[in-house]
C-alpha cells in the first residue's frame, strides 16, 4: 500500500499523466452533461406532449356524438420515459422510437410511421458516458502505460530501479496500477456527481462502477502483457493501438454489419405499405371480406357482425383490425429479427470487451434493444385495451354518455426498474 501511495504521488507530478487525466476528466464531464441534457430534453418533450395530447383528446371526447367519432379523432400519447441511469448510456433512445401518438386505427402502421431505417443501429456510438468507458478509457490507458518501462530503459534507470526498489520486479506493475486508478477516478467522478443529480440508486451505480472496473482491469492486463514483450515504446504503442482498434472499433462495427447480412429483417416501411394497402383495399371489397376474417379472430362479435349500411363505424374499425392481421407475419419477423441480431451482438461481445461494457451499461440504463421491445409490448397492450373499450360500444351499441366517455383508457408507462 505504501508503494502504491508513493507511485500515485509520483504519477501526479508528471505532466504527461496530468494532461491525460485532465483529458479523461473533461471527456467524462462533457459526456455526463450531454447525457443529462439529452434525457432532460426527452422528459420535457414527453411532458409537453402529454399536456398537448390530453387537451386535444379532451376536445375530441367532449365533441364526440358517437363512439366512432371519438375513436377516430381522439389521440393517445404512448412513451417510455428515460430511466434515472439513462444519461450514462443513451443506447437505442438515439436510434429507435420511444414515443408514439396513436389512434384507434390499425396499430402496426402507426408504430412504424416514425421508422427511419428501423432497426438500423449506428456503427459508431455517440459521446455518452458508456462511450467514454468502453472506448476512450482504454485508449487513454494505452497512452499512459505504453512507454512506462521503455522510457526508463532509454534513461538507463530500468535495471537500477528494479534492483533498488522495494517492489523489485513488481515496481512497474504497481506504477501501472497507480496510473490506472488515477485515470479511473477522473472518469468516474463526473459520473458519480451526475448519478446523484439524477437520483440513481445504488444498484444502478454499482453496475456502472463494476463495468468500468472490469474494463480497466482487462485493458491494464493487456497493456502490462504487451509492455513486457515489446521493448520499444513506439512499437508497443502501435501494438496496443492495433489491439484497441480491433476490439473497440472493428469487431463491433463489423459485427453489426455481419448481423444485418446474416439476419434479414423486413423494414418498417415495408410493413407500413402492406398494411395501408390492406386497409385501403377494404373500402372497395364486399363487407363480408372484412367481417369474416375479423369474426374469425373475434367470434364474440359474430352476432353483431351484419353491416347493412354503406358505412358503419364497426365495419371501419374491423378492417383496421384486419389490416393489423394482414401484417402479423411481417411484424413478427421484424421483431424476432431485431431480437436475433441483438442476440448475435451479445455473443460477439464476449470477444469484444468494449462492446460487452457498453451492453452492460445500456442494459442497466434500460436503453438496450430489450427495453425497446418491452416498450413496444406496452404500446400493444394499451392499444388492445382501446379495442376492448371501443368494441362493445361499436358492436353492441351500448349507451354512449358521459359515464362511458370517462372510462376511456389513458396510457400509463409500463412498470420498469428505473435504476433509482
Amino acid at each position: 500500500m505504501t508503494a502504491l501511495v508513493r507511485e500515485l504521488r509520483f504519477a501526479l507530478s508528471e505532466r504527461a499523466v496530468q494532461l491525460i487525466v485532465l483529458i479523461a476528466f473533461a471527456a467524462s464531464t462533457a459526456a455526463v452533461i450531454a447525457g443529462i441534457e439529452a434525457v432532460n430534453d426527452q422528459q420535457a418533450l414527453i411532458d409537453r406532449l402529454v399536456l398537448a395530447t390530453d387537451e386535444e383528446r379532451a376536445v375530441a371526447v367532449e365533441s364526440a356524438s358517437d363512439p366512432g367519432d371519438m375513436a377516430y379523432y381522439a389521440f393517445h400519447l404512448t412513451f417510455a420515459p428515460p430511466s434515472a441511469l439513462a444519461f450514462s448510456a443513451l443506447g437505442t433512445r438515439d436510434t429507435l422510437p420511444w414515443k408514439h401518438r396513436l389512434r384507434m386505427l390499425a396499430l402496426e402502421g402507426q408504430l412504424y410511421e416514425s421508422d427511419v431505417g428501423n432497426p438500423e443501429l449506428s456503427l459508431s456510438g455517440r459521446l455518452d458516458f458508456a462511450f467514454v468507458v468502453a472506448v476512450l478509457l482504454p485508449l487513454l490507458l494505452i497512452f499512459l502505460l505504453h512507454d512506462g518501462e521503455a522510457g526508463e530503459r532509454r534513461a538507463a534507470r530500468h535495471d537500477l530501479l528494479r534492483v533498488t526498489a522495494t517492489e523489485g520486479r513488481n515496481l512497474f506493475t504497481v506504477r501501472a496500477i497507480a496510473r490506472s486508478l488515477l485515470l479511473l477516478a477522473a472518469i468516474l467522478i463526473p459520473f458519480l456527481v451526475g448519478a446523484v443529480i439524477q437520483g440513481v440508486g445504488l444498484p444502478g451505480i454499482g453496475v456502472v462502477l463494476g463495468a468500468a472496473a472490469l474494463s480497466l482491469v482487462f485493458w491494464l492486463a493487456v497493456c502490462l502483457l504487451t509492455v513486457r514483450r515489446v521493448d520499444a515504446g513506439p512499437t508497443c504503442a502501435i501494438s496496443l493501438l492495433g489491439i484497441w482498434l480491433v476490439l473497440a472499433v472493428l469487431l463491433p462495427a463489423g459485427g453489426k454489419l455481419a448481423a444485418r447480412n446474416v439476419v434479414e429483417v423486413p423494414q418498417g416501411g415495408e410493413l407500413l405499405l402492406t398494411q395501408r394497402e390492406a386497409v385501403n383495399d377494404a373500402w372497395d371489397l364486399p363487407k363480408p371480406a372484412t367481417m369474416d376474417p375479423f369474426i374469425e379472430r373475434h367470434p364474440r362479435w359474430a352476432p353483431y357482425s351484419t353491416v347493412s349500411r354503406p358505412f358503419e363505424w364497426k365495419w371501419y374499425f374491423a378492417f383496421q383490425q384486419v389490416g393489423d392481421q394482414a401484417v402479423e407475419k411481417i411484424s413478427t419477423e421484424l421483431r424476432e429479427g431485431i431480437k436475433q441480431r441483438d442476440r448475435l451482438m451479445g455473443m460477439l461481445s464476449f470477444l469484444s470487451p468494449p462492446l460487452l461494457t457498453e451492453r452492460l451499461m445500456t442494459g442497466a440504463a434500460q436503453t438496450d434493444v430489450a427495453a425497446f421491445q418491452r416498450y413496444e409490448d406496452c404500446v400493444r397492450a394499451f392499444h388492445g385495451g382501446l379495442r376492448s373499450y371501443y368494441y362493445p360500444l361499436l358492436f353492441e351499441e351500448r349507451p354512449f354518455d358521459d359515464s362511458a366517455k370517462r372510462e376511456l383508457p389513458k396510457f400509463s408507462p409500463c412498470a420498469q426498474d428505473s435504476g433509482r
